[in-house]
């Protein structure tokens, strides 16, 4: 069902929800530093393209970097010259990518589904528990997971329209979109979100509706997008095709060489619990879905694409040989999508049963309630939780606990006696409640960084001084001090073998040439993991002075 388009409910609808989950996603940004390494790294990298000036070639602790592409940097680092230094500042972008992606949903279901469903399908992927989640967090996954799913929908309102200038800029969208996808994380960027399109056109017999896909000119928008990096990443750098396209591109997906192994059934709880509170609507979602069966398929078709969309995607993520948890986000536009589908009707005159999804969601709240608890309490039941960790999350964890619990006894009685609206918002508003206070909790959850030894550093070094990570490299640090370090016997993501000046720099250094520079009259900061320096500190012949240490770090330099 679609409806006549009205100018002053979309652009009521767009601000209403630019304005609530512009402040959901931004709630606290700052509240926490970067979690190492990957926000650490994906901050540092920006931070050095300031610096340098060098847009062209990513560069960590000013190593050549050819893991991923460059869009999400670019970005931001215009924040960072925009907005400043800080934790806000870049992770703003994770969250209008986030709050972009909402309004794209439902500007897509609304022309699909009708209005109700698209507010619908806004508010389940917005408020969405993995989703929020992700748009805290200053990863490429948001940014790749908008974009590819900006040009599959584009894809299928595209198909939809007759021939004419709106399906001309729908195509336009989608071959914009891919190519700041594959700038954004690489080849997936328009191979993973082709084969959706080309399965359900197969499966489905839908080539007609392909013409005019306005393919010449789409190739060459594409082009003028996406070629021109690739093109002066591979002209400046020799080994850029091996690592960036062989490398990243297919044997992190085809063989287990990143070490990042699961079971088939690996992103099915992450799903399931990330779509908290919406988990217990998916059954209904997808039944509704698929209502008439195969013999109504073609009838169905349009529908029956974004079934498509999910199930390739968390299928092509099961099969792959590297697993990380926020590879599986693309999936959730379109189960979105399902979703506010089913729940349409609860936005209108219409009064449909939303007991089953209730149930469920009383069930994960009493679940989660009893985890969190159990956890704090006995924190020996999560790997690598310290006994001090656990005393910080306390308050936090039985504060979630009992919104929890209150939200799941409320939702169903408000759901009996006021309405599936009434339940609805008693939904949201549990979700709400539980991100607000896990933002104040995070801090105490992510492992310690070395924010506050980076400062330190900022302070005493002056410019000719050395700053040494020793037997590791800590991604934040970098940023939070400004500058580029040596590293003393590690090598972790620091990609030297892609980059000869870097190795003849001299700032890699093995530990004997550590012991020579370290008696040397210079002054040098050395920053390193407690457990890494047992048998150094424990050498008589080592001379050190302890300037500075966290609950696991410690700064020490050869002078006082």
């Amino acid at each position: 069902m679609t409806e006549p388009a009205s100018p002053s409910s979309w652009s009521h609808d767009l601000l209403l929800l630019a304005l609530a989950l512009g402040v959901f996603f931004g709630f606290r940004l700052g509240g926490r530093p970067l979690a190492n390494p990957d926000e650490g790294r994906n901050a540092e990298i920006p931070r050095e393209m300031v610096a340098s000036g060098n847009r062209v070639t990513p560069h960590l602790n000013g190593v050549n970097y050819f893991e991923k592409p460059p869009l999400m940097y670019w970005a931001v680092a215009v924040s960072l010259e925009l907005l400043g230094p800080g934790e806000w500042s870049v992770r703003a972008v994770p969250a209008l990518f986030a709050l972009g992606g909402v309004l794209l949903t439902y500007a897509a279901a609304r022309r699909i589904s009708g209005r109700a469903a698209g507010l619908a399908a806004a508010l389940v992927q917005g408020t969405s528990l993995f989703y929020f989640i992700l748009g805290h967090a200053l990863i490429l996954d948001m940014a790749v997971s908008v974009l590819m799913s900006a040009t599959l929908f584009c894809f299928i309102l595209g198909v939809r329209e007759p021939p004419g200038w709106r399906r001309r800029w729908l195509f336009y969208g989608l071959y914009a979109s891919a190519a700041l996808a594959t700038l954004t994380k690489g080849l997936i960027g328009f191979l993973v979100t082709g084969a959706v399109m080309f399965l359900w056109l197969l499966v489905f017999n839908q080539w007609k509706r392909l013409r005019p896909l306005h393919l010449p000119t789409g190739a060459l928008l594409f082009l003028a997008v996406a070629a021109p990096w690739h093109i002066l990443a591979a002209l400046h750098h020799a080994s850029w095709m091996h690592r960036y396209i062989v490398y990243e591109q297919f044997e992190r997906f085809t063989s287990p060489v990143a070490s990042r192994p699961g079971p088939w059934w690996y992103f099915a709880p992450i799903v399931l619990l990330g779509l908290f509170p919406w988990t217990g609507f998916l059954w209904a979602g997808l039944r509704d879905a698929v209502r008439g069966g195969w013999v109504d398929r073609a009838k169905n078709a349009d529908i029956w694409f974004f079934l498509t969309w999910a199930g390739f995607i968390f299928l092509f993520f099961s099969a792959s040989h590297s697993k990380l948890p926020p590879y599986i986000l693309p999936v959730f536009p379109a189960l979105a999508v399902l979703i506010g589908r089913q729940l349409a009707p609860a936005f209108t005159a219409g009064s449909p049963s939303l007991r089953g999804g209730l149930v469920v969601f009383s069930l994960f709240c009493g679940l989660l309630a009893v985890a969190l608890s159990a956890v704090v309490m006995r924190p020996g039941l999560v790997h690598g939780m310290s006994a001090h960790q656990a005393e910080a999350l306390r308050p936090p964890a039985f504060t979630m606990a009992a919104v929890l619990l209150l939200g799941g006894v409320l939702a169903p009685w408000l759901g009996r006696t006021r309405g599936p609206r009434a339940a609805l918002g008693a939904l949201v508003a549990t979700l709400a409640l539980f991100c607000g206070v896990l933002t104040y909790a995070a801090a105490d959850i992510q492992k310690p960084g070395t924010k506050k030894l980076a400062l330190l550093v900022r302070t005493l070094a002056q410019p000719g001084d050395r700053v040494m990570h020793y037997h590791e490299f800590f991604h934040d640090f970098t940023f939070y001090a400004g500058r580029v370090v040596d590293v003393v016997a590690f090598k972790g993501e620091l990609e030297l073998e892609e980059d000869a000046a870097a190795r003849a720099s001299g700032r890699f250094l093995d530990d004997a040439a550590f012991r020579r520079v370290w008696m040397q009259p210079s002054r040098i900061f050395a920053v390193a993991r407690k457990r890494d320096v047992t048998e150094l500190f424990a050498d008589p012949a080592f001379s050190y002075h302890l300037l500075g240490q966290t609950e696991d770090h410690y700064l020490f330099s050869n002078q006082p």
